[in-house]
């Protein structure tokens, strides 16, 4: 079996397909020693984490060893505290969640899919797709073909196999973005391992910025305004001038890698061809702001789920439509939810009135507070982890 792509997704599914007994060989357009800056994707839900486990008990200990769960979530509303809330440490069985950069998930991920025996063609981008009733042919950069009984499309969001199977993206676009930093720890005097959620920020004109540790560093997720200038913020020097409203001056010069992301909430109209030999996965499939960790952790589930039904399909042949449905009822899920978290990041006059009157409250109304801490990630129950197809 092919898959395309080698980010989380890609590794994933290739690593799920030799747990099925498959074989698997993963083409990828980079090259092996390619570089992936920035954390992107850095929280793994457990749910995630148990799903990896079922592939490789060994390779979602490692990841839970080597990420940082923080115990403590705090909360403010133009600079007073309106949540806080700390957990004992954790103890035994995978944690309830995994804080790592996603260029070390997809290492480990990848050395586990080695392990596995998984085949990898480094710098084979795939060109064009073709498929039929027992087979799927793909051209690459390279002039060679290659040919599958199923692929699993889990080349990114500008996927080549998506476009040649004329797969569409339909979804809001909204305006504005928001502007991640990662920066190392300060060894010599570390900051407290504490998730830091500030709406309305009174040192950022009111900006909204959350702050999340990782292992060996933190994350600055700032919310910039549809009329900010990209510039004044997006760049290492930009970042330089702002980032001490958020953490102590020194961190300036510990900036790892500055990047500008769109609110994009699109999902692919079918994740599927018409002969069910290709299976869309990931930001193939679907793209969605991060709040609420739903991309890397869908993308994840929805391989796991497409090695099933490819696992399934000779004995049954609605496995890989029952996938396509299930994932796509995911996707749809997960976008909505995305939008409802972009309404308390981005609020209009009516929830700005809500926001801050619950913020008022909140000492004495200790519910309102928790909803202020758990509204920006949108809703926390759906389908966006269930793998089976």
């Amino acid at each position: 079996m092919i898959v395309v792509g080698a980010g989380p997704t890609g590794l994933t599914a290739a690593l799920a397909l030799r747990a099925a007994g498959l074989p698997a060989t993963v083409l990828e357009a980079e090259p092996a020693d390619r570089a992936r800056p920035g954390s992107r994707a850095l929280f793994v839900h457990n749910r995630t984490l148990r799903l990896l486990a079922g592939l490789n008990p060994d390779l979602a200990e490692e990841i839970a060893q080597r990420a940082v769960v923080w115990p403590t979530r705090e909360t403010y509303y133009r600079g007073r505290l309106v949540y806080s809330r700390s957990y004992p440490p954790h103890s035994g069985g995978l944690p309830p969640f995994a804080s790592l950069r996603q260029v070390e998930t997809e290492r480990l991920l990848l050395a586990a899919c080695e392990r596995a025996g998984v085949q990898f063609e480094w710098g084979t981008g795939v060109t064009t797709v073709s498929t039929g009733p027992q087979a799927v042919t793909l051209e690459t950069g390279d002039g060679r073909r290659w040919s599958s009984g199923y692929v699993v499309a889990a080349d990114g969001a500008r996927s080549a196999v998506r476009r040649s199977l004329g797969v569409r993206l339909h979804g809001p676009r909204p305006r504005g973005f928001h502007v991640v930093v990662d920066l190392a720890e300060d060894p010599n005097r570390p900051m407290p391992p504490r998730r830091i959620f500030r709406y309305e920020h009174p040192a950022l004109d009111g900006r909204t910025v959350l702050q999340v540790p990782f292992a060996g560093g933190w994350q600055i997720d700032l919310q910039c305004r549809d009329t900010d200038a990209p510039e004044t913020f997006d760049s290492v020097e930009a970042a330089r001038r702002w980032l001490p409203a958020v953490v102590p001056k020194r961190y300036r010069d510990r900036i790892l890698w500055v990047a500008r992301y769109h609110f994009h909430q699109v999902v692919a109209d079918r994740l599927t061809d018409e002969h069910h030999r290709v299976l869309l996965a990931g930001e193939a499939a679907h793209l969605f702001p991060p709040f609420g960790a739903r991309g890397m952790n869908s993308g994840i589930a929805d391989a796991v789920a497409a090695a099933e039904a490819i696992a399934a399909a000779d004995a049954d042949p609605t496995a890989v439509p029952r996938y396509a449905a299930r994932r796509h009822a995911a996707a749809r899920y997960n976008r909505d939810a995305a939008g409802a978290a972009l309404r308390h990041l981005r609020p209009g006059r009516a929830m700005r009135i809500r926001q801050r009157c619950c913020a008022t409250l909140a000492p004495v109304v200790p519910a309102l507070g928790r909803w202020l801490e758990t509204a920006p990630y949108g809703p926390r129950q759906g389908p966006s982890t269930e793998s089976k197809y």
